[in-house]
């Protein structure tokens, strides 16, 4: 498996990842209105002010079996986001493989020294995985339900 861009075709298979408005939100954020259509993402995921990489796992077939993106997010930092597995593909290490592949993307593209993501505390298997990556919690800009964390990596 292999990280590459994400084409228009890959958004409409991982747009039918997304079920439902409460999985729209926990993946992408307040912003994003469900439903929603699969050729309005890459717009809608933009990231204001921000150059945004929007990349997909893909397997020997090229069929994404996951999705996420970087952008740059303050001085010294590139951020992680929106992340998402397929449902057929969850509990086998793909969403491992994704965030190695994406972690390196990230560095590969920017000057970091950190990286950063956001999961929801109920996620427990996100920030399980997140913390065994070598994230740790940044308390002070984490909130009762999302905890934002970090990586040092340089």
């Amino acid at each position: 498996m292999h990280l590459r861009a994400a084409t228009i075709a890959d958004f409409e298979i991982v747009a039918s990842w997304i079920p439902d408005a409460a999985a729209a939100r926990r993946w992408a954020g307040p912003l994003l209105v469900y439903p929603f259509a699969a050729s309005d993402l890459p717009a809608a995921l933009a990231i204001p002010g921000c150059e945004t990489a929007s990349d997909c796992l893909v397997d020997g077939d090229q069929r994404p079996s996951g999705f996420g993106q970087h952008w740059v997010s303050q001085a010294g930092a590139v951020h992680l986001g929106r992340i998402i597995v397929a449902p057929e593909a969850r509990g086998r290490g793909i969403g491992r493989l994704l965030c190695q592949h994406l972690i390196d993307a990230a560095l590969h593209s920017t000057q970091a020294t950190a990286v950063t993501l956001r999961a929801y505390r109920s996620n427990a298997g996100a920030v399980a995985l997140y913390e065994s990556l070598g994230f740790s919690e940044v308390a002070s800009e984490s909130t009762d339900e999302i905890l934002f964390m970090r990586k040092m990596v340089r």
